[in-house]
């Protein structure tokens, strides 16, 4: 990129990144240090707030950049993300969003614990949703050295190290400082500007077609090299008996996971009642639905007008497609209006990333202090210095983030999402539910439920063509690769509701009939909700 560039977008995220550092500043002046005000921002946010909120922490850096280019790419296949994204959105409405609500207080494993014995069940809940949480921060990771990569021409590693490292000191910063009412807030800003980002460039495609989407998709095939199999199924996933597998996994794994996210889940108490947690899931989707569906105009265009040599010319797993595609749509790389829409879809891509990881890190601190500490202590801890936990934790959650994200900094950032749900909906769902819906479910079945999905699901991700065995590993020149898919979804998955039932009714526990009667009618009534 040329000097007007870098400049450019250098300033615009600056801008961002000081308008976001006042947020927090105002808002740790005037907390009140509390675990509700850290953890849930006072629960004093409005439907709409929070529907904003919840839509700028699930449109990441995936989908943003990673989903685009994944459809530049492969066409069809890359659409599935699409369709499994937003589709899983409806599971949440229907069976999870008021019920946590009600039974919940700050993370998943208050909904559990409920009706169990607490420290089992919150240690395996917590280290289950530390865990997605970190795997989730990876991706952003990769997104943001991706992206100034790319601003940087991509000649400097070290610049994209820097800026991996830059973006997990200033998540650290925002949770520490400014909790969920400053990151709730950032989320907001984000959300409107990622929104409005997307509406000028799908416009901007379209006008070049003149409105005809029929061209704009025929000429996506025709630049592809792939002629009309880049518009059919199987371009990615067809290949052979394995990639089809590796889809079903996919859509599995992006279907149910996002019930299971904690950082997702945490939203829900953030609002005063379980019918304004229903409303923010529904203001959510439309604002959700309405994003990925210019994903999809974003993503044939880049194919159309950038080309997928191109694209991975500038980022072999294609996360740059839509800056390319800003900056050819502004009139090209030594234009003012190029320079301009570049500096401004680079910054909004940067701001989505800064947003995301700070809603992650606050979700995944909260559960090293509400859970893990707590439980560890044998007693809760006072409400003071369990934040003072989630303030030290937020540092060493980053750090961790950090280090792997210089490791996985070639992959695709969607696909490293697609590695999150995963986890999310073989450990967090099964437990969920059975929590929620099953009347015998017991402490070891719990347990089982959460530790029978997530060491399955990280086991086969280490033994599978993402680490080693093949040119696109993160190990290429080593070979343990004994699973053959990309995504552990298919098998951990149904592991994981397995292994809970089997916990269950090899446990010689009785089920706590009243704790479950007490829970049922909190969960669908809201009586003696927090």
């Amino acid at each position: 990129m040329t000097g007007n560039h870098q400049t450019l977008a250098l300033l615009l995220f600056s801008a961002f990144v000081a308008v976001t550092l006042g947020i927090t500043t105002w808002v740790s002046r005037n907390r009140h240090g509390s675990a509700e005000e850290f953890y849930a921002g006072g629960r004093l946010f409005s439907p709409m707030e929070n529907g904003f909120a919840i839509s700028g922490d699930y449109m990441s850096a995936a989908s943003f950049l990673g989903v685009t280019g994944l459809i530049s790419l492969y066409g069809y296949d890359g659409l599935l993300y699409v369709v499994g994204f937003l589709v899983a959105w409806l599971v949440v409405l229907f069976l999870i969003a008021e019920l946590v609500r009600n039974c919940g207080r700050f993370t998943l494993a208050d909904v559990v614990a409920a009706r169990m014995n607490e420290r089992p069940v919150r240690i395996a809940a917590g280290t289950s949703s530390v865990t997605v949480s970190v795997l989730y921060l990876v991706a952003q990771m990769v997104g943001a050295g991706s992206l100034v990569a790319l601003l940087l021409g991509g000649s400097s590693e070290a610049a994209r190290n820097w800026t991996v490292i830059g973006v997990g000191a200033l998540m650290v910063i925002y949770v520490s400082l400014g909790g969920m009412r400053a990151t709730t807030w950032i989320q907001i800003v984000k959300a409107v500007l990622l929104l409005s980002g997307s509406i000028a460039l799908t416009v901007l495609v379209l006008v070049r077609f003149h409105g005809d989407v029929n061209e704009l998709l025929r000429s996506a095939a025709e630049r592809s090299g792939h002629g009309d199999a880049f518009l059919a199924p199987g371009l990615k996933y067809g290949g052979d008996w394995t990639a089809r597998f590796d889809f079903i996994s996919l859509g599995l794994a992006l279907v149910l996971g996002t019930a299971g996210l904690p950082h997702i889940l945490s939203r829900f108490y953030t609002v005063p009642t379980a019918r304004a947690a229903r409303r923010s899931v529904v203001w959510s989707i439309g604002l959700i639905g309405s994003f990925y569906l210019m994903t999809i105009v974003l993503g044939f265009g880049a194919a159309a007008i950038v080309g997928p040599e191109a694209v991975r010319g500038a980022n072999a797993a294609g996360n740059t497609a839509v800056p390319l595609l800003a900056l050819d749509l502004g009139g090209g790389a030594n234009s003012a209006g190029g320079t301009v829409l570049f500096a401004v879809v680079a910054a909004i891509a940067f701001a989505t990333i800064l947003a995301v990881v700070a809603g992650i890190t606050l979700a995944s601190s909260a559960s090293v202090a509400h859970d893990l500490y707590a439980s560890m202590r044998r007693r809760h801890a006072k409400p003071r210095s369990e934040v003072a936990v989630a303030r030290t934790a937020a540092v060493g959650i980053g750090v961790v983030a950090i280090a792997l994200g210089l490791l996985a900094r070639d992959l695709n950032v969607a696909f490293l999402v697609g590695l999150a749900f995963a986890v999310a909906a073989s450990a967090n769902l099964p437990v969920l539910l059975y929590s929620l819906f099953w009347r015998s479910f017991t402490t070891r079945g719990a347990v089982w439920a959460v530790y029978g999905g997530l060491v399955p699901a990280l086991l086969l991700v280490l033994l599978s063509p993402v680490v080693s065995g093949s040119p696109d590993s993160l190990f290429p020149s080593v070979d343990f690769q004994y699973f053959p898919l990309q995504n552990p979804g298919l098998v951990s998955i149904p592991l994981g509701f397995l292994s809970g039932w089997l916990g269950t009714v090899t446990s010689a526990e009785p089920p706590d009939e009243a704790k479950h009667a007490e829970t049922e009618v909190r969960s669908l009534t809201g009586a003696g909700a927090v």
